[in-house]
Parts: structure tokens; C-alpha cells; sequence
């Protein structure tokens, strides 16, 4: 499979209509900031590319063809493939950006837009949930004096960031604002007031509902709770996206309750990096596959993202039932450190079952369980160890040693759990209606980030499938990798402007060598850049030249479909 082709490759019917198409919205020779030149241009929407230049004015594409003429800055980009930025569909970078802006790994990798929003999200705040977010801090620090999702996402881009943000508003926030960490259904007053959240999140921007439906409080909600919440978003055409309540023994009932809230509030919903989780229910895979398949077949709009790794990454809660958590951190450390409740989990974590997510019986290894991070400095030398090596360390056994460091830490404690299969990876990514996400932060290998071991999917995921899956296995075309990575996810989400190379639409732009594009990063050493990207423009700046960061942070709040006028921010009281 040729990845680049020649100048005169593409010389369609399509090539010569994008010759006078994207000639009548050039501009004279020198009106323009950036040109990116010789190119070839895979617009997005998976369509064969097109050798051409760029040109963009502040933060436009405002021509694309050929003999353009010049501009204050030009890319010589012959040889290189010409995209329009990647979108990761989960994830992580809430609190990485505010300490450093400029989403180094993400940006390495062709990133321009970080979605987040999976069940937790960093707004809507009031006092019980700024005490457990102050609470939760480890190595970056930083004060809240935002109240509202769009008063967050504004501080973001006020503050100075090289991607460009957009968030789902979290079903599990939206539950602790109003309901705590109580194991009950929502009264009538209280569901009014998230849905009424919901909508203030929809006006300022936000792009659906999304949930996390393994974890304590989110395990607590009915689908009924979450389909009044979905009904608010789908009014402003918002999207909902769900981390489903199983990913192994019961993921065809998971997928059946994220299509029945689908279908009853009307509302386009995606599934959060769709997996078969355990080797006894990797064989389920293909069942999900036809669920989701026969709800489209019937006109439902559904939707995954996946990322490109056969392990997962989470805390020791995903090992621990919901019951023992009910109440938040403090009262689950304190039942923890109960010897009869300890005798009881001995037994419920050790025993497969189906009423819960259960990822260390998943596992069924203790090796299979790498832990990641810490807050406690004096447990950092565990870093990259498997909870059985640290458990004989300890002389404990690894569910002891899992309750105790929890205890210890004063948190969840990062963990990676390898579940899936390699055939399964493959096979999900060959699926049209796939998009990707890296579930992890962006980060840069330096400084507190250091201090943990994160899953190598933060710093490799995209750079991953454009070399291992789309070069050398062929899996998929680079067309149709493209697109994944962009139109269709900007088209899933209704953003405007973004998503495809064409005039009129944002600049963001990616500039990378199919033939060289490769991950680096590991799970013994997870902290290295991914190569290939040479070039990344966001809103028209170059953020990535030559492959070094420019220390530009242009990046903006990209508001969805619900957006009613420009966000005010209103300070947290």
C-alpha cells in the first residue's frame, strides 16, 4: 500500500474539480500568513489524497490548489502527508494541561482536539465537589475558581494551551453535585436540577452526557436516571458516551442498556474504547459487534472509540466492589481497614461474578496487574512493579496488598490491567464506525510527570495505529485511518469548522511522514515521544515545526452543537 503518492497520482475527476473549487477562494500572492506547500492532502473524509498546497489566513484555510503564491511562512511539505488534526476521542488531559499547556505527547502524535468528559468532568462545581477534586490533587496542584463545565474549558484556553478543548459533561459529576456518593436513586427535585445542569452545560458548549458506569457513585445510576439526563442533551444535539457497566461477562447487556438510552432520548450515543475484557470473554467480541451493528441497521446512530493496546488502564476500584466504596475515598479507606469487611472482599474479589466489573478477576493474575502511580511518596518505589511482585515484597497476598495500598496512598492508585487479546485489537480497528482515544493524559517526559508510570498509549496511541496498524499490517487504508481520526469524529460530535481540510474551515493541520510515523513508548518505559509528525498547526499557529515544540498555545474551547453565546465565566463562590 503506497502511503504518499506521486504528483501526478490523483489526477481524478475528483483532483480536477478540487482545481477550480479550491482556486476561487485563493487570494493574491502574499495575502496569506501560512502556505503549505506540495503536500499530499487527505482532506478527511477518507477520500484518495491530492497533491496541492494550503493556504491559511489567521485562523482559516481560505485556499487550496495549486500556484498560490506566497505567504510570510511556508511548509514544504512534499513527500509528507497533509491532514487535518486528530481528534482523541477520551481523553485524560484535564488536569496535565493546567500544568503544562502544551500537550506535548498528544502533539507528537498530530493531536489538536482533547475530548473529555468520561462520567467525571471539571465542572459543574460546588463545594462538595471543589473539597474531593482539592482532595484528589497529588502531583499538580491547582486552585478551582471556575463554577461552571464552560467556565473550566475557558480558563483552559485563557491560561494558554497548544491543543484545543471540548468536554462532555460527566453523569457521575453531575450526580455528586447534587446527590454525594449515596447509593440511591435521585428524587424527583433533585434529577430536575442535573437536568437543569445538563442544560446550562449544553448552552455553554459542552458536546452530550458522558458516563462511567464501572465506578462508584456512576455504578449507583439506573438507566432511567441516565436516559432523563440523555433527553436534555439530545434537545441541543448533543452526543452521549458511555464507559459501559460491563466490559466482559455481561458486555452484551451493557450494550443493550446504551441502546435502549440511545433509541428512548433520541440521542446519538458512542461506547467509550470498546473492548471484550478477560480470556473468557474475548469471544464476545463478535456478539457486541452485531448488536451495534443491527441497532444502525434499524437507524440508530452508535458509535465507538478504542485505543490500540491490549492492556487497559484504571485504579484498584475496578477491583473492588461498588457497595465497599458507597460514600466516597474516606468512607471506603475506613471500611477497608475493617477486618470483618476485609475477610468479606477476600472472597468477593477472589470469586468471579457478574455483579459487578471485577478487573482483577478478569486479570486471573496478580502479574497481570502493573501498578502505574502513586501519591504517596514513599510508595513510588512500587512504580512499575506488578501487584504480585509488590505483594511478595510486602509478604502479603495481592488482594491484602491491593486493599492496604489503597489505605496508604489516599487514593485509587493507578493501575494497568491486561485483558485483551491482539485479535481483537486488529479486528476492532478494521470496523468503519470506529474512532480512537487514548484514555490518558498528554503529557511531556519531564518534571512531575515523571513521577508515574502512565499507560504508553499517552504517549503512542495514534502514532501507533498510523505505523503498526495502517503501514505495516495494512489493516486499514491511511485514507480511512484518516478520516477516523478526524471527519468522522468532528461529524459524530457536530463541531463546526473542524475535522476536514477545506476553505472556510479552522486550521488545524498535521504534517507527518506515513512512511516514519512510529510509537516509541512502553510499558517499562512509557516516557517517550512518538516520531513521524513533523508539522502541527492549530487556528492557523504553528504549535510543531521540524518536530519541536514552538511554545505556541493557541489552542481554543471548541463548543458543541447546544452552544447559545459566548461563556461568561463566573467565578467559583
Amino acid at each position: 500500500m503506497k502511503s504518499v503518492p506521486s504528483p501526478f497520482i490523483g489526477l481524478s475527476l475528483l483532483s480536477i474539480v478540487l482545481s477550480f473549487i479550491f482556486h476561487a477562494g485563493s487570494a493574491n500572492a502574499g495575502d496569506f500568513d501560512l502556505l503549505i506547500r506540495g503536500g499530499s492532502i487527505y482532506d478527511g473524509t477518507g477520500r484518495d489524497p491530492v497533491v496541492a498546497d494550503i493556504a491559511i489566513r489567521d485562523d482559516q484555510i481560505v485556499a487550496m490548489g495549486w500556484g498560490l503564491g506566497g505567504a510570510d511562512t511556508v511548509i514544504d511539505a512534499t513527500g509528507l502527508a497533509v491532514a487535518p488534526g486528530f481528534i482523541n476521542m477520551l481523553s485524560w488531559a484535564t488536569e496535565d494541561l493546567i500544568e503544562d499547556g502544551r500537550s506535548l505527547s498528544d502533539i507528537r502524535q498530530g493531536v489538536t482536539l482533547e475530548v473529555m468528559g468520561e462520567g467525571w468532568s471539571m465542572g459543574p462545581v460546588n463545594d462538595r465537589l471543589k473539597t474531593v477534586a482539592l482532595q484528589r490533587q497529588s502531583d499538580i496542584r491547582y486552585d478551582i475558581s471556575w463554577r461552571t463545565l464552560g467556565g473550566y474549558l475557558q480558563h483552559l484556553e485563557d491560561k494558554g494551551i497548544s491543543t484545543n478543548v471540548a468536554s462532555f459533561v460527566g453523569a457521575t459529576t453531575l450526580r455528586i453535585h447534587e446527590i454525594g456518593f449515596e447509593d440511591r436513586p435521585p428524587t424527583a427535585e433533585e434529577l430536575q436540577r442535573m437536568q437543569a445542569l445538563v442544560r446550562e452545560a449544553m448552552e455553554e458548549g459542552a458536546l452530550g452526557v458522558g458516563s462511567s458506569l464501572i465506578y462508584a457513585p456512576a455504578f449507583y445510576a439506573s438507566t432511567e436516571e441516565l436516559i432523563a439526563l440523555c433527553k436534555v442533551a439530545a434537545e441541543y444535539g448533543g452526543r452521549y458516551i458511555s464507559h459501559m457497566r460491563s466490559e466482559s461477562a455481561k458486555l452484551p447487556e451493557a450494550i443493550d442498556e446504551l441502546i435502549r438510552i440511545a433509541d428512548e432520548a433520541g440521542i446519538g450515543a458512542e461506547i467509550y474504547h470498546l473492548k471484550a475484557a478477560g480470556v473468557t470473554n474475548h469471544d464476545k467480541l463478535e456478539t457486541a459487534i452485531t448488536r451495534i451493528e443491527e441497532a444502525r441497521a434499524r437507524g440508530l446512530d452508535i458509535t465507538a472509540d478504542m485505543y490500540t493496546y491490549t492492556a487497559g488502564a484504571t485504579g484498584l476500584d475496578a477491583s473492588m466492589p461498588p457497595w465497599v466504596q458507597e460514600g466516597g475515598y474516606e468512607a471506603w479507606a475506613q471500611r477497608l481497614a475493617d477486618p470483618e469487611i476485609r475477610e468479606r472482599l477476600r472472597q468477593e474479589i477472589s470469586t468471579p461474578g457478574d455483579d459487578w466489573e471485577n478487573l482483577y478477576a478478569e486479570a486471573g493474575d496478580a502479574e497481570k496487574l502493573l501498578l502505574t502511580s502513586f501519591r504517596n511518596p514513599d510508595l513510588r518505589k512500587y512504580t512499575g512493579m506488578t501487584l504480585a511482585a509488590v505483594a511478595k515484597d510486602r509478604g502479603q497476598s495481592p488482594i491484602d496488598t491491593m486493599m492496604d495500598l489503597v489505605i496508604e496512598d489516599g487514593s485509587r492508585v493507578g493501575t494497568v490491567y491486561f485483558l485483551m487479546n491482539e485479535d481483537n485489537v486488529r479486528r476492532k480497528i478494521t470496523l468503519p464506525w470506529m474512532a480512537f482515544g487514548s484514555d490518558s493524559g498528554s503529557m511531556a517526559p519531564e518534571g512531575v510527570f515523571l513521577n508515574s508510570n502512565p499507560h504508553p498509549r499517552g504517549y503512542g496511541n495514534f502514532a501507533r495505529l498510523l505505523g503498526r496498524y495502517v503501514r505495516d499490517e495494512q489493516l486499514i487504508s491511511l485514507p480511512e485511518a484518516i478520516h477516523r481520526l478526524t471527519g468522522f469524529p468532528a461529524a459524530n460530535l457536530k463541531l463546526r469548522g473542524r475535522g476536514i481540510l477545506k476553505p472556510g474551515n479552522y486550521a488545524d493541520i498535521v504534517v507527518f511522514d506515513p512512511a516514519a510515523i512510529v510509537d516509541h513508548a512502553t510499558f517499562a518505559n512509557p516516557h517517550q515521544l512518538a516520531t513521524g509528525v513533523r508539522d502541527v498547526v492549530v487556528n492557523g499557529a504553528i504549535v510543531l515545526r521540524d518536530g519541536k515544540h514552538t511554545d505556541a498555545l493557541p489552542g481554543r474551547f471548541v463548543r458543541g452543537p447546544g452552544f447559545a453565546g459566548p461563556v461568561i465565566p463566573v467565578p467559583y463562590q
